[in-house]
């Protein structure tokens, strides 16, 4: 019989009996697979893929997205709830829903605050199949508020006592978590004496003297919203009995203070918690935490027990010096009383706590995705736990199933949904709700109506690959609706497959349970239903397992030897092999003493450390087997000093089983001269082909004397075998015996086939061709093939021999080729050839690129453009176009073209635009385009012209300053070597330089363009000038030309001011002479610098003696830091400057005139401007610091007081 799997069908009796036998009997839903192509073409309903949590806590500061992701064919639409009502996202601008998702994205960071949009959400998405919900998504912004303000005492009690610090964080949301820390934010240690509770109470079972602190201080951190509140600091002090009866003594009466006795042991108490008995409950999954903290002295011991059970070994955990018990993964199990008990020196004490696990609703069976077909019957089970029992309702497309439309083929049994004979109206999404009175579960599961004939998923022709004896597994993934049938044949002839032999799973995998070498073969499974039918084919092999036929041996070794394990495998020769060596179960040492070589280890040098066992390890894709040996190292008997040598050469070479292309190859090794031979390397010599020319075989380890040559027909081989060790090569042995090996048909076939015409008319085969011992045997020639692609003509073809070219005469202009070239000689044909594509020779192209437009950029850049030219007119390969440009006069482009220079650029490919770069700007040029192939250019497309705009010009050609006078300077000066353009105008800058190089006022002079000589009048006598020169176009300033020049002196005045001894002769003589450089002015210079540097220090001394302040300054140089201006991005303050000062900010800040600093203008601390900062605390828990500046005395504004400001000032949470 055929092997086949039939969905089993069954009618639904009448009564509840009759119900449970349906259930059990009835066919499993059909699943939809997950593949891509199969899912674009099935209708399906929604499927809610991503929600954001029940209990969504959002954070205030920034946008809120509440995510409702859905997948169905067509792709759902979305609608949203609040708080029961429809959420119209359209009315509110704040609200977006992203495209194609129903994730909704309210923008509060504009405007809008997070507690406006606080509710319960819910996403339905819809198609024409049914409608599918989300949670209620439960949006509520998180919260960190501040600590009340409080007021708190120091604490002083003595040595031994019980302490509790109360924390009483604020409540947040989340709720935060608590730590103790100093005011240096060190966290304070805890131990079994001292440690924090659940509720974040600080315990002291008794306090000792080095608790006295003045800085106990309770913080909570609010991860939600990054934020760390702090608590007011707690003044702790531990005075011992002899203080505290001098406080008495010094103080108090004798009545007004109590216990002032020496510290007494006492038993344990316990400070948490109260009582003999506690209750605690707690929800199934959750961590169940159950604490005891207790005073004594000496400290207590905390011990648990379980009171009629045992606690669970792998999920309990104590915690806080076993104070706590903690047990994860807490079930209904887990309740019942549990005990925990304090132990010290003077007594024991306990507390049992009752515990009772409640639990949320949790699923024991979802309700699944149900496709089936017109007809069919099935059923939707929602099957929840908890305590209390969980309550099921039942939806349908998110309307209560009492009220949803009727459907007949649809009955309610309590958890169960069953459909009988479902037509495709009865498609829906149905939601099933199992809700206590801590929680719910709602899961949507929909009823697909399909009718779809049989499809096959596994892709055709797969190949599998097994070991022989092994099972095999094919699969032949299928759907369609209703469930189709699958057959299995095997071969062409279409024999069934029987199932003695074969197991059909129900997935339509077929296994055989031992595969042998026959069972290899084609499959064909075939899916069938009333529908239609399809068939799939996949290809079996079987492969030859892997074994180690020689397994490594144990070995006992001298330390310092060599050793060499081998590991012989044979496994089959389809697949790759991999060795691998593992020592005692590890990778091998990274040490170059291992040597892994085929099929041997070798371990040189061996150390005490080598010993242990070493594994061979075969891998193949398919299989892996291993062996082991153990190594023992011995300590080395004393032998004497060795004398060191290569080897001596092998002898008796001799040769064995010779085949057609093998031989087996033994000699015997020769003397290895203390030094153990590593390896043995094989040479042949091929008498017939290469006389006298040795050549490499292959290498074996120093341990084989015998290897299995792989030879070639028709080679006559000589053999000869050297040594080698740790010092070399040993001299080669003598030659084998001849061995003539028969002759066969080539292997190979030439490579490096190419089809390239050197002429317009032809086509030339080249190859490498085969050398003589590829050849294989006499007569090698070689058959050229060859057909012109698309065509009609049958493949032509030659035998050739002793070339390596043939040459196909009158054929037409760059065509394709199919072309082959086949060895043979006189056994026979190598195997048929690879075809490799060619092309006839090229011509030179026959149409020039047409529609050439050129666009000038700018005056030094244009943009040309063209039209490809067809391929067939191409003629070749297409290397590029080449453009040919030049500058020319209007008028005369046909004239001396020969002697005109012009440019050439190749753009590679099929490019139609090119940039021209490099041009000169107000040029007249020319230019045209050719194709390029590689027999050579095209013609030139018809010459095109274009201008290129003025440009700026370049710096005039000289600047001279002649004929200098006592008030002018005459410029000469040669126009622009490039004037680029029609000259404008000239820009004549100057400015004056005094005697230190400073640079006086800037004048500015326009010239006409036709001047080459200007002077300049009413300049000062002696001074020197810097002249800035430049020509203009209507494009622009060009490059400027600098020059400088001095007036001539004033005789009269200069004789006025020099000493009696020097003559006006002598300053006629010197008119030139920079006044700077003359001694008299230094020294006039001098004792200006001298006054001006006495004035600054009285200046500064008397600066300095108003260097006390009253207090009101100071309160007007420091305002409060509540109204400082503070980064948002780091928390600190901006820097602050005294403007009389002049002292300038950092990082560029700039003072306001009203005395105010930008916040964005900082970014130092208080620290950087401050006298110095004492890290406190204000009273709201903030951290603040005091700071201070100097500053002169301002008038008072208003009424404000005089007095300092307090060191305290509040500042927000710290973060």
């Amino acid at each position: 019989m055929q092997l086949k799997i039939m969905p089993k069908k069954k009618r639904l009796p009448a009564g509840r009996v009759a119900l449970i036998l349906f259930l059990c009997q009835m066919i499993s839903a059909l699943e939809v697979p997950l593949d891509p192509k199969l899912l674009e073409d099935l209708v399906q309903p929604p499927t809610i893929t991503q929600q954001s949590p029940k209990d969504y806590i959002i954070d205030p500061r920034e946008n809120i997205v509440i995510q409702c992701e859905a997948k169905g064919k067509p792709p759902p639409s979305f609608s949203w709830t609040r708080n029961g009502t429809h959420f119209d996202i359209d009315k509110d601008p704040l609200v977006t829903m992203q495209p194609g998702s129903g994730t909704l994205t309210i923008n509060i960071m504009s405007e809008g605050k997070a507690e406006t949009y606080e509710g319960v959400y819910q996403c339905t998405a819809r198609n024409e199949r049914g409608a599918a919900i989300s949670n209620n998504i439960v949006v509520r912004p998180s919260r960190s508020p501040l600590w009340t303000k409080e007021k708190l005492e120091p604490i002083t009690l003595r040595n031994g006592q019980s302490l509790v610090l109360p924390c009483r964080p604020p409540l947040g949301l989340p709720p935060p978590i608590i730590f103790w820390m100093d005011n240096s934010f060190q966290r304070l240690p805890q131990s079994e004496r001292v440690s924090q509770g659940l509720n974040g109470d600080l315990y002291f079972s008794n306090v000792l003297p080095e608790d006295t602190r003045e800085d106990y201080i309770c913080y909570a951190r609010f991860n939600h919203t990054q934020t760390i509140q702090q608590k007011q600091p707690i003044s702790v002090k531990v005075i011992s009995v002899d203080e505290l009866n001098d406080t008495i003594a010094a103080n108090l009466s004798d009545t007004e203070f109590y216990s002032a006795k020496p510290n007494r042991e006492r038993p344990p108490t316990f400070l948490t918690p109260e009582g003999n008995t506690s209750n605690k409950e707690e929800l199934r999954g959750n961590v169940l935490s159950l604490e005891c903290i207790a005073e004594g002295l000496p400290t207590p011991v905390i011990y648990w027990i379980k009171e009629d059970g045992t606690l669970p070994t792998n999920r309990t955990f104590y915690r806080n010096f076993k104070k706590t018990l903690q047990i994860i993964q807490v079930s209904e199990a887990d309740s019942g009383n549990y005990q925990c008990i304090a132990k010290n020196a003077l007594g024991a004490i306990h507390h049992t706590i009752s515990v009772t696990v409640k639990a949320a609703p949790y699923w024991i069976l979802a309700p699944q995705n149900l496709v089936l077909s017109p007809g069919e019957d099935g059923s939707l089970i929602c099957r929840a736990n908890g305590n209390p029992k969980p309550r099921i309702s039942w939806l349908s497309n998110g309307v209560p199933i009492e009220i949803a439309p009727d459907d007949p083929s649809r009955k309610i049994d309590g958890d169960t949904i069953i459909f009988s004979n479902v037509q495709e109206r009865s498609s829906a999404v149905y939601q099933c709700n199992a809700s206590n009175e801590y929680g719910y579960l709602l899961a949507n599961a929909f009823v697909n109506v399909l009718a779809e004939p049989p499809r096959i998923l596994t892709s055709a022709n797969t190949l599998y690959q097994v070991i022989a004896n092994r099972p095999a597994l094919l699969d032949c993934a299928f759907f369609g609706s209703p469930l189709p049938t699958i057959e299995w044949f095997k071969g062409a002839k279409g024999s069934a497959l029987r199932d003695d032999i074969y197991v059909l799973h129900e997935n339509g995998t077929l296994e055989i349970p031992v595969a042998q070498k026959d069972s290899t073969g084609t499959y064909t499974c075939v899916a069938r239903n009333k529908l239609g039918m399809a068939k799939n084919e996949v290809h079996l092999e079987i492969k030859d397992p892997t074994r180690i036929i020689k397994q490594p041996e144990y070995a006992v070794v001298q330390r310092g030897s060599t050793v060499s394990f081998e590991c012989k495998v044979k496994h089959d020769h389809t697949l790759t092999l991999t060795i691998t060596w593992l020592k005692d179960n590890g990778e091998l040492p990274s040490d170059g003493r291992f040597t892994v070589d085929k099929d041997h280890l070798e371990v040189a040098d061996v150390r005490d450390s080598d010993g242990g066992a070493y594994t061979c390890v075969a891998n193949t894709t398919l299989d892996m087997v291993s062996a082991s040996a153990v190594l023992s190292v011995v300590a080395p008997t004393p032998t004497p000093a060795p004398i060191y040598d290569v080897p001596n050469p092998p002898f008796d070479l001799e040769l064995t089983d010779q085949l057609d292309k093998s031989v087996q190859l033994s000699w015997t090794p020769g003397d290895d001269n203390n030094s153990p031979i590593t390896k043995f390397i094989i040479e042949y010599e091929d008498a017939m082909h290469e006389a006298g020319l040795w050549h490499h075989q292959t290498e074996v380890p120093g341990t084989q004397t015998t290897a299995q040559l792989k030879l070639s027909p028709y080679v006559n081989y000589s053999f000869r075998v050297m040594a080698v060790n740790s010092l070399g090569r040993s001299l080669p042995s003598e030659p084998s015996e001849q061995y003539l090996t028969k002759a066969a048909e080539p292997d190979t076939n030439p490579t490096a086939v190419e089809g390239l015409g050197s002429e317009p008319d032809n086509l030339v085969i080249t190859w490498k061709p085969l050398n003589g011992f590829e050849s294989n045997g006499p007569g090698l020639q070689y058959k050229v093939s060859w057909l012109q692609k698309d065509g009609d003509d049958e493949w032509a073809s030659v035998v050739v021999a002793n070339v390596s070219k043939y040459i196909v005469s009158g054929t037409p202009t760059f065509v394709p080729y199919l072309i082959k070239v086949q060895a043979l000689n006189d056994v026979g044909f190598a195997p048929e050839p690879a075809v490799v594509m060619g092309h006839s020779g090229e011509d030179l192209p026959m149409v020039a690129p047409g529609n050439v437009r050129v666009n000038v950029v700018n005056s030094t850049l244009a943009e040309v453009h063209w039209d490809p030219v067809p391929l067939k007119s191409i003629r070749g390969h297409l290397q590029g176009y080449r453009i040919y440009y030049w500058k020319a006069q209007e008028g005369s482009l046909k004239r001396n073209r020969r002697h005109i220079e012009k440019k050439i650029l190749t753009f590679q490919g099929s490019k139609t635009h090119g940039m021209l770069p490099g041009l000169e700007p107000f040029s007249h040029y020319a230019l045209n385009v050719r194709v390029v192939n590689g027999k050579g250019e095209g013609p030139a497309s018809p010459d095109r012209v274009f201008n290129t705009p003025e440009g700026v010009p370049s710096a005039p050609s000289s600047l001279k300053i002649v004929n200098p006078t006592l008030d002018s300077l005459t410029l000469e000066w040669d126009p622009p070597s490039r004037p680029n353009g029609i000259l404008t105008e000239y820009t004549l800058k100057y400015q004056p330089i005094n005697s230190t190089h400073e640079l006086g006022p800037l004048v500015d002079l326009k010239i006409p363009a036709n001047k080459t000589r200007w002077t300049l009048k009413n300049l000062n006598f002696s001074t020197r000038y810097k002249f800035y020169f430049y020509a203009q176009t209507a494009a622009g300033s060009g490059s400027q030309i600098t020059e400088e020049a001095v007036t001539t002196v004033d005789e009269g005045k200069l004789a006025g001011i020099l000493p009696p001894d020097v003559g006006a002769g002598k300053a006629m003589a010197s008119r030139q002479v920079d006044i700077a450089t003359q001694g008299w002015f230094i020294g006039l210079m001098c004792a200006v610098a001298l006054l001006i540097l006495i004035l600054l220090i009285v200046c500064f001394i008397r600066r300095n003696k108003g260097g006390k302040y009253p207090v009101k300054e100071k309160e007007d140089a420091h305002a409060d830091p509540e109204i400082q201006p503070m980064k948002e991005d780091d928390g600190t303050f901006g820097e602050y400057s005294d403007a009389e000062d002049h002292k300038p900010l950092k990082k560029g800040s700039r003072t306001p005139s009203d005395r105010t600093v930008k916040k964005e203008d900082s970014d130092d601390s208080l620290v950087d401007y401050g006298e110095g900062v004492n890290g406190q605390f204000n009273e709201d828990g903030s951290f603040i610091g005091q700071y201070s500046g100097k500053k002169e005395k301002e008038p008072a504004e208003g009424n404000e007081s005089s007095e300092a400001p307090s060191p305290v000032n509040a500042m927000n949470s710290f973060v």
